[in-house]
């Protein structure tokens, strides 16, 4: 037994090698993993600062804004710069211009207005998507994304103070009703709304739709056709009184200056709650404020849309910065600026105060907007109700190259036809030899809708495709049939439909020094690439007219629509 204690005396117990291997390769990770972690560390402040340098330079984001929200806009961007943002190495300034929405509008689509406007702009915050639509049926490739919404403001009555509450049961629909106050048991003689025009003024653009709903919307292209839509249309522009203010702030502001209800000749005029905020808190702030009615039922809302611009003039910095910034105007934070310049936003009930005359009543439903077609189809409606109508001569191009888009521009037209509650319409269309060795025919002489539309009707379903164009001289019989009928006292237009340029007949020189200046203008809707826009440019300019392009046939309707809703 001695001998084995000897031999367990002489073993020597270690520890094993594998435990310490782990550890030290533990050891070696983690260092591993610090030296890794700091060396990318510092490449992201070395990444950081190179992007904070700005390699590319500075480049700023022009923003043309309604006014009623331009100095929120304003607060806003303020609070983006201060975050010091780049976009593809360029550091980003914003400038936010304060422009109304009829101007930018005009300056997007024929030639921008530098001393008027400021530098062109790369996006656009007008206070409804009527204008978005507008700009899109004028040319879509300007507009560079889908709009989207910073806020929403719905569309009241403004009346004097002793009116207001009077006109607590008030709803949309009675507008083409109601003619005196004695429907309210005063006896403050005529009752009306000033409607200062639709194609320019968005409250009336959203409160004439909200007349002919019927309810909570939409109107429809079908509805708008109906006798009962047009019936509403005569009576409501028959309401209108004689001299309405050319912008609604014209209207609040001879409304604000009233003693009395009715005496600046008219008793009320719709205008948006944040518009109405404004005038009441601003600088002009009348000494009595005018009281915002919000009509029973569905309310007609206008939405505020944030639009980044395309074309050539946006580079592609402009264009991820626009992105960017309109991402900003959505969080939390930056909607509470815009909630406290006047707009009402989901992420918080917080109203401005003091708001004299407004009261922020709950909106309990929405009107349901009319899609973009149907809302410009109802501004020319309302054009050709309004005060007697337009004098509309219409030349459409059936040379060969229209035949795939000539169905859909038939439709156009008689859907035009069909919607036009008064107003005189003719028809003319052009291809070579189309009557005899004239490049041109009328099929309709220009005269009341009333009288001539089912011979209108017949014309432009009989409408056929022929060879050749000769726009220039066919353009040129048409404007001076059309200018030898000229109706003093009203709006007179021609409107040319084609989808390609003139191949013979007179010359550009030769058609410009026959028209006679800006009494008669010239609108062109060019289908295509293959017009010549620059020319047809030249034309619309010479007489006060406009140049719509649409990228294709579909965009035909929403085009005519744009084009007659203006009474200038």
């Amino acid at each position: 037994m001695s001998r084995h204690r000897a031999l367990r005396a002489k073993v020597k117990r270690g520890i094993a090698k594998w435990p310490v291997l782990i550890v030290v390769l533990v050891v070696l990770l983690g260092l591993s993993w610090l030296a890794l972690s700091w060396a990318g560390g510092v490449l992201d402040k070395r990444s950081q600062a190179l992007a904070q340098n700005c390699s590319e330079g500075d480049s700023v984001l022009r923003i043309s804004v309604t006014p009623s929200v331009a100095e929120a806009v304003r607060d806003v961007a303020h609070a983006y710069s201060a975050t010091r943002p780049v976009v593809y190495d360029h550091c980003i300034a914003i400038e936010v211009i304060s422009a109304d929405s009829s101007a930018v509008l005009e300056g997007l689509t024929t030639a921008w207005d530098e001393q008027k406007l400021g530098k062109r702009p790369h996006a656009w915050l007008p206070d409804s998507t009527l204008w978005a639509n507008r700009l899109s049926a004028l040319n879509a490739k300007l507009v560079g994304s889908a709009p989207k919404s910073v806020g929403t403001s719905p569309v009241l009555l403004a009346a004097p103070e002793a009116a207001a509450p009077v006109l607590k049961d008030f709803r949309w629909s009675d507008m083409p009703e109601v003619t005196d106050w004695n429907k309210y048991g005063q006896s403050w003689g005529r009752f009306s709304v000033a409607m200062p025009d639709p194609a320019t003024n968005t409250a009336s653009a959203l409160a004439i739709q909200a007349a002919l709903a019927g309810g909570k919307g939409p109107v429809t292209a079908e509805s708008l056709g109906s006798d009962a839509a047009k019936s509403s249309l005569s009576k409501l522009a028959a309401t209108v009184p004689p001299e309405v203010p050319p912008t609604t702030r014209d209207a609040l502001r001879r409304l604000g200056d009233s003693a009395t209800v009715n005496a600046a000749g008219f008793s009320a005029t719709p205008v948006s709650e944040v518009d109405l905020f404004k005038h009441n808190t601003g600088k002009e702030a009348p000494s009595k404020p005018l009281v915002g009615v919000l009509p029973a039922g569905p309310a007609p809302v206008a939405d505020f849309p944030y639009v980044a611009l395309g074309g050539s003039e946006v580079g592609e910095a402009e264009v991820r910065a626009a992105q960017a910034f309109r991402d900003f105007m959505t969080e939390p934070s930056q909607q509470a600026i815009l909630a406290r310049g006047g707009l009402r936003v989901e992420s918080t009930q917080d109203r401005p105060s003091p708001s004299p005359g407004v009261s922020w009543s709950p909106v309990t439903e929405n009107l349901v907007a009319a899609d973009a077609t149907t809302t410009q189809q109802l501004s020319s409606a309302w054009a050709s109700a309004d005060r007697g109508g337009q004098v509309v001569t219409v030349l459409a191009d059936v040379s060969t190259s229209m035949k795939p888009r000539l169905d859909k521009v038939k439709a156009a037209l008689r859907g035009q036809v069909d919607r036009s509650v008064s107003g005189s319409f003719g028809l003319w269309e052009f291809a070579r030899d189309l009557d005899g060795s004239k490049p041109h025919k009328q099929l309709v002489a220009t005269g009341p809708v009333s009288e001539k539309r089912d011979a209108l009707r017949r014309s432009i379903d009989a409408l056929k495709t022929a060879d050749g164009s000769q726009l220039y001289t066919a353009l040129a019989a048409c404007y001076e049939t059309a200018h030898d009928g000229f109706v003093a006292g009203r709006v007179n237009r021609v409107v040319v439909i084609t989808d390609g340029t003139s191949d013979g007949g007179i010359d550009l020189a030769a058609l410009k020094a026959q028209l006679h200046g800006t009494d008669l203008p010239v609108s062109f809707i060019a289908i295509g690439g293959e017009v010549d826009q620059a020319a047809l440019t030249d034309i619309a300019q010479t007489t006060g007219g406009s140049v719509s392009v649409v990228e294709n046939v579909d965009g035909v309707e929403a085009a005519l629509g744009q084009v007659l809703s203006t009474n200038a």
